[in-house]
């Protein structure tokens, strides 16, 4: 087991200062760009893909670091390039976690290098959970998946929402009902390969921040996928189903279901992409506080603005700790008894909106245009608190840690 520590190993340094560099030598540039457009940024996909960012070989080696830290100092550095961007980067990282967290090692081996493809031809995979009832509530999902024993198929029908990726993706992970009966326990993954008949990219949205990353609805009508396209195979998932029956009889301890599995692994991540964008908005306002004067000095004299800034580096430093500790815990195989998660993400998400408003009032009028980066960082920020778990939610899952009560 790795000791913990806060300094990072030479290995994770050059990794740290590599990434820095793409991040502004290539993200920073093409951000404003790929954010009026709307549009995935396939060429810096490609770019990243060239060097070796966008691979799995790459992730994994982050995935894998023995402190935790690999994951989220490669998320702060490629967000503190910009969020949109970043997050086209490493969305595919969504479904591979899904993948990984309910996966056999076939099916690890035979999907995630497909989500990603290669340097000349690369892909990206959707994960599919939210639906246009069944955000937070994810006991309210409809799409149902029915087996079709004759043919060794899952038949899957409804429409998900929210997807990054999705439609057009080259994998689908969907999360769907199997079991309607014992509510979030009744939910499995489904891998639907690509050109697969029936799933089909509905509403593309058109949003407020992150633009270059695609979201869309994904239609399933009458998806067929094979047996094995089952995350974890049949015999798992009935034998889990009957525990999870057996319980909801006898009232006893609830079992975690595939979407809250792959959710509770990539929140901190969540927190170092909000913790990138602080920083990132933070020392834009620095720079323009130490060079902007006002009545004969810098704005940074000006104790109003020097102690915004102060309250604005300690937040993000704070936000970067409880990250580090809940990966930390994860890497090491510490349990999340205070939801310590839930709390890295929180804090980390309400960290990037605040510092970011706050950069823009540091700006004044400059702040409020798209001329300074600001503005985007803020419109940015907004989806941290909102996307995989909202701060509300995280504030319930951590409350009913606390009181021991189930978290559904």
């Amino acid at each position: 087991m790795a000791e913990f520590t806060l300094e990072l190993n030479d290995d994770q340094k050059q990794v740290k200062d590599w990434l820095h560099g793409f991040a502004a030598d290539v993200i920073r540039p093409a951000a404003s760009e790929w954010d009026e457009r709307e549009e995935t940024p396939w060429p810096v996909i490609q770019e990243a893909a060239k060097v070796g960012i966008y691979s799995l070989d790459f992730y994994a080696q982050q995935f894998f670091d023995p402190t935790g830290l690999g994951i989220p100092m490669a998320m702060e550095e490629l967000f503190w390039g910009d969020a949109g961007i970043a997050l086209s980067i490493v969305g595919t990282g969504l479904a591979a976690v899904g993948v990984l967290a309910n996966g056999t090692e076939e099916q690890i081996g035979t999907w995630i290098p497909q989500m990603y493809g290669d340097a000349d031809d690369v892909k990206v995979a959707a994960f599919c959970s939210s639906e246009p009832d069944a955000g937070s509530d994810v006991a309210s999902m409809r799409t149902r998946a029915v087996y079709d024993a004759a043919k060794d198929e899952w038949v899957l029908n409804g429409t998900k929402t929210w997807a990054t990726n999705g439609g057009i993706a080259n994998v689908h992970v969907v999360v769907a009902v199997v079991d309607p009966d014992i509510g979030s326990k009744g939910h499995a993954s489904f891998i639907v390969p690509p050109g697969t008949p029936g799933l089909s990219q509905g509403q593309k949205f058109k949003k407020h921040g992150i633009r270059a990353s695609h979201t869309a609805e994904v239609v399933l009508e009458d998806v067929r996928v094979p047996g094995h396209c089952l995350l974890g195979g049949k015999e798992k998932l009935d034998e889990r189903l009957a525990r999870a029956r057996e319980r909801a009889k006898s009232g006893g301890e609830r079992v975690k279901n595939a979407a809250m599995a792959t959710f509770e692994a990539s929140r901190p991540a969540v927190g170092a992409m909000a913790v990138g964008t602080a920083r990132a908005a933070y020392e834009v306002a620095l720079d323009y506080a130490k060079t902007r004067s006002q009545f004969g000095r810098p704005i940074i004299d000006n104790q109003g603005i020097a102690f915004q800034l102060a309250d604005m580096r300690t937040r993000i430093d704070a936000a970067r700790l409880l990250v580090w500790r809940a990966s930390w815990m994860a890497t090491t195989g510490k349990p999340f008894t205070s939801a310590e998660g839930s709390m890295s993400k929180l804090y980390a998400s309400e960290t990037a909106r605040d510092v970011t408003a706050q950069a823009i009032q540091i700006l004044g009028g400059n702040g409020f245009t798209r001329e300074y980066p600001v503005e985007r960082m803020h419109r940015d920020a907004a989806i941290y608190t909102i996307f995989e778990g909202t701060s509300e939610i995280q504030r319930l899952v951590i409350a009913r840690t606390l009181s021991g009560m189930p978290i559904r």
